[in-house]
């Protein structure tokens, strides 16, 4: 998988900006505040549909502009797509490829896969559930399309369950509705239970294997932590969807009282143990940085087992965070795929070996 240009038009502090890439590494060099991110930040746009930065996709429209687009020209699989991201203040995103708009932002996603790996990463460990879960979340809509279809049908289930829930004190009518909601989230969530528990399953086996040869001694695991009724993530739908709805009808009395849906996979985490004690408590910064390593470079071969394709690396300035023996950890596995690495540092260029390097200063190439 291959991105042969990009071009940025209005997008965050991008006029008009189009880019040729190298096949291998693409370094961005340049000062604070110039845009380096941004360009990261549009490439991930084009894969997961959304900006990494923000909730608000309208904030990517550049101040003083109505509307911005983010083009991209890739190969995979020796087909050449062009993608098209149109993104308005006033109204919807858009999606294009091929010049054929797109019924669905979710039809987009995974046709252009990436994996980030950006300072916030590093602290993923230590984050609250709502981190980790996005960091599942956003391998598993590319990864498979039809996750994506279920967990934005999921998502606007919760939204209209939990305005029935926070709406039914002054109309109690709305409960009238409660069941048939909850019935649909878990049916939904059984579906996505099962995309997750397969997929962390996988994802601790890798993360384990470069974990021990980052550090040789630690034993690095990842569990999946659902809902507690739930006996084995990996039974079938069917199944984790009774236990979903026992759980449910149990907390529906509370749902009720607190006017909160408390029961469902939106809820979720990751266990992360480090010799089989919990990364967050005992881990040093190293240890816990190491693990995140770990986790981000197991993405990138989840990726490439699934499609026996590398997805494009993107690497937000993330080595400045990293101490020397880090670092050339990362570097010494970059080997293949497409990688975009920003920096501050004109001095480290050479340990990049990149084939292109752009100099970012005020949203323009230098």
């Amino acid at each position: 998988m291959i991105l042969n240009g990009l071009k940025l038009h209005n997008f965050r502090n991008y006029g008009d900006e189009p880019f040729a890439f190298d096949p291998a590494v693409n370094l961005i060099l340049g000062e604070n505040a110039q845009g380096k991110t941004n360009l990261l930040e549009a490439i991930a746009a084009l894969s997961t549909t959304r900006l990494f930065r923000t909730g608000q996709k309208k904030e990517g429209v550049r101040l003083g502009e109505n509307e911005a687009v983010i083009t991209g020209d890739f190969v995979t699989e020796n087909i050449e797509i062009e993608l098209k991201m149109k993104i308005f203040r006033e109204k919807t995103t858009e999606i294009w490829k091929n010049g054929s708009r797109l019924r669905r932002l979710s039809d987009a996603q995974g046709l252009l896969k990436t994996v980030l790996f950006c300072p916030d990463d590093l602290s993923l460990i230590r984050a609250g559930a709502t981190a980790r879960r996005k960091f599942l979340d956003t391998a598993l809509c590319q990864l498979r399309p039809g996750y994506a279809t279920v967990l934005a049908e999921y998502e606007r289930v919760l939204a209209h369950k939990v305005r029935i829930l926070r709406d039914s004190e002054d109309n109690p009518s709305l409960l009238d509705l409660l069941d048939d909601f909850t019935w649909r989230l878990c049916h939904l969530g059984a579906l996505i239970i099962r995309y997750r528990a397969r997929y962390v399953e996988s994802l601790s086996a890798r993360a384990g294997e470069i974990h021990a040869e980052a550090a040789p001694g630690e034993v690095l695991e990842v569990g999946y932590d659902t809902v507690r009724t739930v006996a084995d993530p990996l039974a079938s739908a069917e199944i984790i969807e009774g236990q979903l709805l026992e759980h449910a009808q149990a907390h529906r009395a509370a749902e009720i009282a607190s006017r909160s849906t408390l029961s469902g996979c939106h809820k979720d985490d990751l266990s992360i143990l480090l010799n089989g004690l919990p990364a967050a408590s005992y881990g040093s910064q190293g240890q816990v940085r190491t693990a995140a390593l770990a986790l981000k470079l197991a993405e990138r071969d989840m990726f490439y087992r699934a499609d026996g394709e590398y997805p494009l690396l993107l690497l937000d300035d993330v080595l400045s965070e990293l101490d020397r023996k880090r670092q050339d950890f990362v570097l010494n596995r970059l080997g293949d795929g497409q990688v975009f690495i920003t920096s501050c540092e004109e001095e480290a260029a050479p340990r990049f070996g990149a084939g292109k390097i752009f100099r970012i200063a005020a949203g323009r190439v230098v």
